[in-house]
This record gives structure tokens, C-alpha cells and sequence, in this order.
């Protein structure tokens, strides 16, 4: 079992202990570790789930729409996706695609918007998803040519985007399109799009090393309502920013949670592996490794709590939320690289806990910022600072 004295470091109120050691109990009830080969049918399982047991719901913004509270607590949604990141990566996808997808809403929708969406949500009645990334602007949203043109009471889509994880299952899309007010990126506008939009296809479904609904999605004289914008035309890049703002720490908590499942399964074969009279946890190598491991994972979890602490007193965290998300994921991956390698052979066979560990990991250093995006971050802030 990991250890849970961070639960007791000042970050945290008495309720979130509760709410992790909750969540940890009825995870292990309900979820395995793994899915079954049709991982769309699991994935939408999982949402359910999680909407039955009442966890979506710290995912959303607004107790009259079936939040918590009224803004969302982002210590709480780290605790969250680190607990069940620890238990199964594709149950800690599902729970932060609801609150990605849904996070614009929340934040920026419509009264109308936040009663027809939020409550389906987090019931686990309808799958939300986040449609900014393109074949040519990732990291870089400002080159986006996915474009909506206002004709009447609607907009006409046509692009692409791709990447975008929930497509083929979701039941709403978050899209972000060029709407020309101003050059760049202050000429974006956010919508949602039912997945059932006239000129929305699915034009490819994307496998990835760690399975999870992925997708490239077309839209051709996609019509959307005026309604169904999020925030002022023009503002969807402060849209797109405002809701990653809220879900970026939390990639760094995911990371956690994979990270302390790959400790607690190194000791495991550590102290129970024979070898050379002695089990590998007697070999001096092993103990150095694993002090490395348990500091980097202590590491990580005081610089994402500090982060996820801040934001929720009301403090700018783009800094620090760079910095957890840059750490954690680094770390993660170098530790459950640790733990495969005390399995030896037994590491790099399907089906093996590190082994899915080993995949679900490399994406966290990629999305929602890669690595070298964040220490670009992070160099920016501390030369502003300067």
C-alpha cells in the first residue's frame, strides 16, 4: 500500500484526507487494475461509474448543476487523479476528460449551456470531450487554421483536429476554431458541438502505446449556434488557457499515482525476489535505487500540492503548476523505468502491472504541455519576474 503521510502536510483540510481515503476504498471495489481488449466500451463504463459513485462531480464548477461546490477544488481533483491513476490509467483518463471537456463550460458557459451539459456530466450520462489540438498547431495554438464563420444566428466549422481524446465516444465536443477578430491567437472562439452535428465525422481512430478513445475529427459546413459559443467571440484562446489553468496540476498528481503504484510494486519484487542466496532487496544497488525513487516521488508531490494549494487561495500558478507538471511527469517515468528493471524479463511482458505503467506514463510528458513547453514556461515567468 502507498505511503499516505502526505495526506497530513498542511496542503490539505481534514475533508480531503476523507475524500482520498474514500475514493482508495471504493476504487478498490470497483476497479481493476487493466481493461478488457474493447477499451471503448470500457472507457464509457468507467465515466459510468464514476457518475453513479459521486466522483464526477468534484470534476464540475457550480452546485446547481451538480458540483461539490461552487468552483472546482483543484487539491481535490489532483487527490483524485492521483488515487485513481494509482488503481487502473484509464479510469484517471476518464475522470479528467469530464473535467477537461466539460472545464470551459463550467467556467465560461452560458446558464443555459452549464443546465443543458454539467449535470449529464457528472451523472456519467454524457462524455465530454476537448477539441483544441490540430495536425499543425499543438503546443503552438496560435497556428490553428480549424475556422468558423459566422453566417446568421450560426457558425460554420471547417478544419480538422486531432489528438483529441474521448473522440468517437464523446457525447459533446469543446472546439476551439479561428474566428478572425485579430491576428493569432486573439482570434479564436470556443463551442460545443454535439457529436451528433451535421458535417461532424470521425475521419480516424487513433491507437496509441496506452489505449484510450483517441481521434482526428472533420468538420465540413459544421453549423453551430451562436448559443453554443463559450465566452465572447475572440476570447477562446483565454477560454482554452482558463480551463488547462484548472486541469494542469492535476497531470502531475496522474503522474503521482502512477509513480507510487511502480514503487510499491518494486518493493514488492524487492523484498520477495531470491537471487544469489538473497533476496534483491539485501543488494546495495537495489536500496540506492529505491531511496532515489521514494525521493523523487516526495519530490514531486510537495511541488504539485504546492501548486494545486495556491490555486485554490487564488494565486497565479502558471509557474508552479509548470514546474509540478514538468517533475512529476519526468520522474514518473524514470521510476517506473526503475521498477520494470528490477523485474527483469518478467518487466517487458504484457499484462504486467509495470509493464502498462511503462505505456501509461509516456503520454503524461507529451499532452496538455510537453516538457520542453513547461521549462519554456517556466523560464518566461522567472525572467518576468526578474
Amino acid at each position: 500500500m502507498s505511503d499516505k503521510n502526505y495526506l497530513a502536510w498542511p496542503f490539505f483540510d481534514p475533508r480531503h484526507a476523507a475524500l482520498e481515503q474514500a475514493l482508495d476504498a471504493w476504487a478498490a471495489q470497483h476497479i481493476a487494475h487493466g481493461h478488457g481488449d474493447d477499451v471503448d466500451a470500457a472507457c464509457r463504463q468507467l465515466v459510468r461509474q464514476l457518475g453513479e459513485g459521486g466522483w464526477l462531480r468534484h470534476a464540475i464548477g457550480g452546485t446547481a448543476h451538480g458540483g461539490i461546490g461552487e468552483s472546482i477544488d483543484t487539491r481535490a481533483i489532483c487527490l483524485i487523479r492521483e488515487t485513481l491513476a494509482r488503481h487502473n490509467g484509464l479510469a484517471d483518463f476518464a475522470f479528467a476528460m469530464q473535467g477537461l471537456g466539460s472545464g470551459a463550460i463550467s467556467l465560461f458557459g452560458s446558464e443555459a449551456n452549464r443546465a443543458e451539459y454539467l449535470p449529464r456530466v457528472a451523472r456519467g450520462e454524457a462524455i465530454a470531450a476537448f477539441a483544441l489540438s490540430e495536425p499543425q498547431a499543438g503546443s503552438d495554438v496560435a497556428a490553428m487554421q480549424c475556422a468558423a464563420v459566422l453566417e446568421g444566428d450560426h457558425y460554420v466549422l471547417n478544419g480538422e483536429k486531432t489528438w483529441i481524446s474521448n473522440g468517437g465516444i464523446a457525447d459533446f465536443y469543446v472546439v476551439f476554431a479561428r474566428t478572425g477578430e485579430q491576428p493569432g491567437a486573439r482570434g479564436i472562439s470556443a463551442f460545443i458541438v454535439d457529436a451528433d452535428a451535421a458535417g461532424l465525422t470521425i475521419a480516424e481512430r487513433i491507437n496509441v502505446i496506452a489505449p484510450h478513445p483517441l481521434a482526428r475529427l472533420k468538420f465540413t459546413d459544421c453549423r453551430v449556434p451562436v448559443a453554443k459559443r463559450l465566452g465572447e467571440a475572440g476570447q477562446g484562446f483565454k477560454v482554452a488557457m482558463a480551463t488547462l489553468d484548472v486541469f494542469r496540476t492535476s497531470v502531475a498528481a496522474a503522474a503521482l499515482g502512477f509513480a507510487r503504484r511502480a514503487l510499491d510494486e518494486a518493493l514488492q519484487r524487492a523484498t520477495t525476489r531470491q537471487m544469489f542466496g538473497q533476496v534483491l532487496a539485501d543488494f546495495q544497488l537495489t536500496q540506492a535505487k529505491l531511496a532515489e525513487m521514494a525521493t523523487g516521488i516526495d519530490t514531486s508531490a510537495l511541488l504539485t500540492y504546492r501548486a494545486a494549494w495556491q490555486r485554490d487561495q487564488g494565486g497565479k500558478v502558471t509557474k508552479e503548476a509548470a514546474m509540478a507538471k514538468l517533475h512529476a511527469t519526468e520522474t514518473a517515468q524514470q521510476v517506473i523505468d526503475a521498477a520494470l528493471q528490477m523485474f527483469g524479463g518478467l518487466g517487458v511482458v504484457s499484462g504486467q502491472t509495470v509493464e502498462s505503467l511503462y505505456r501509461e506514463i509516456r503520454a503524461l510528458r507529451i499532452y496538455e504541455g510537453a516538457t520542453e513547453v513547461q521549462q519554456l514556461v517556466i523560464a518566461r515567468e522567472l525572467l518576468k519576474e526578474a
